[in-house]
């Protein structure tokens, strides 16, 4: 076995990270059942991504295509993200971190290596001469660094082999052109994939700069140890869809942002797919400003108890949906649904979730406050269980909303993970929530 190979069989030892206690002396204590049914329920394992070096990729050059609104400090930016993970391991939650998951799952998987590098290596740009030459050259590269590779691209200048005079992509790019893009936003892990009930979904990220993200979110899923048996609820590489647009507002019931990100095909062809599947019986379609401010629905409101949630003031009273419901003779009428609307979001909502009213804590104090923490991630809070979240200690008006209506608020800072706008659900991916 070499060095960075992990051992599978069950005699060979635990898997790192698969959820397993194995200090010596203690009995070994069962990974939490992966399923997530809601936005608030006890939150029990969570996928982060702790910022590293394709966030030093970042230029005045080339921030705005990769979707960053500034130049993070790589370091403070680290800091901030082991604060968050650490309140979170106060609190009871088993982080595990992107970058370890995927290093393993390379060890474990030849088939793992070969697509990734595969997604990374694109001969349309590179030619054939130079993308066979550097694949041959990753397929050998220890999984620790391949992992380090697909995440933070390749310049270049940083070919390990000699240039080929025959090559004239090389002799005509500079060498701190990417031969392999980075992926700065890998750190929002809340949108490559999402689970509902039991299973996981995939989506189809809409922006370039993003795309190869669900690669990496891929492979872990269909590779890594500590996810096999899994089934995907949904997988697209068509339609749109991200997952800081799906809000699971109650078990069945889930809310979808349509704007910048996620299209109205993708919205659709999720809501069939969930009925296919048993999944959720009504869907929510939530048309959003496509904005930079409103990127996802996430971005304007997040549950913070089983029937309250924290919303930009300026949307509460014009935010609409389109209601899709499985009709009771889906299935013996080839998948027969109910549509209406548009109505009134918070209504609309209430009614699918079987509730008489959501309660609704809004973003600042008046508008400009409220535009300001709105545009500071105020409205994009994560749950450890009901009545109680996670948010950036920037939002100060937001945050004293919240501890007036009785919700804990759990303050992290986030003044360099805000830079590519993204607040604390943003940054993490639900794998495992109690029921509520």
């Amino acid at each position: 076995m070499g060095p960075d190979a992990v051992p599978v069989n069950p005699g060979d030892g635990p898997i790192p990270g698969d959820g397993w206690d194995t200090d010596p002396g203690t009995e070994p204590v069962a990974a939490p059942r992966l399923a997530v049914t809601s936005e608030v329920g006890t939150l029990r394992t969570v996928l982060l991504h702790r910022p590293g070096n394709e966030l030093r990729r970042l230029t005045p050059r080339n921030n705005d295509q990769l979707l960053f609104d500034g130049i993070p400090w790589v370091e403070r930016a680290q800091q901030e993200h082991d604060t968050f993970a650490g309140v979170l391991r106060e609190r009871g939650v088993e982080v595990l971190l992107l970058a370890d998951l995927l290093a393993e799952t390379l060890a474990v998987s030849g088939a793992a290596r070969i697509q990734g590098i595969s997604a990374a290596v694109d001969a349309r740009r590179l030619g054939h001469t130079l993308a066979d030459e550097l694949a041959a050259h990753l397929r050998g590269v220890p999984a620790r660094e391949l992992a380090e590779i697909l995440m933070a691209g390749m310049t270049f200048d940083e070919l390990p082999f000699e240039a080929d005079t025959t090559s004239l992509v090389r002799r005509m790019h500079h060498g701190a052109d990417f031969v392999i893009d980075p992926l700065p936003n890998l750190l929002f892990t809340r949108d490559s994939s999402f689970w509902v009930g039991p299973r996981v979904a995939i989506t189809a990220l809409a922006l370039p700069a993003r795309k190869r993200e669900t690669s990496l979110t891929d492979l872990v899923y269909a590779f890594h140890p500590r996810f096999l048996g899994v089934r995907r609820a949904y997988e697209s590489h068509t339609a749109p869809i991200e997952g800081g647009d799906v809000l699971l507002l109650a078990r069945g019931v889930l809310a979808v942002g349509v704007g910048e990100r996620t299209s109205p095909a993708g919205a659709e062809a999720l809501a069939r797919s969930l009925f296919d599947d048993n999944l959720a019986h009504t869907v929510l379609v939530v048309p959003i400003a496509q904005s930079r401010a409103t990127m996802h629905l996430d971005t304007v409101c997040t549950m913070v108890d089983t029937d309250a949630l924290v919303m930009y003031s300026a949307v509460r009273e014009t935010l609409s949906a389109f209601t899709i419901q499985r009709a009771e003779d889906y299935e013996r009428d080839g998948g027969k649904v109910i549509m209406r609307g548009p109505d009134p979001f918070l209504p609309a909502a209430a009614d699918a979730m079987g509730i008489g009213k959501l309660r609704v804590i809004d973003t600042g104090l008046d508008g400009v406050t409220a535009e300001r923490e709105q545009w500071d991630d105020g409205n994009n809070t994560l749950a450890l269980r009901p009545g109680v979240v996670v948010a950036y200690e920037r939002n100060e008006m937001t945050n004293a909303r919240l501890l007036d209506a009785g919700i804990e608020v759990l303050p992290i800072p986030g003044s360099e993970l805000g830079s590519g706008r993204g607040g604390p659900r943003c940054l993490s991916c639900p794998l495992s929530r109690d029921d509520v």
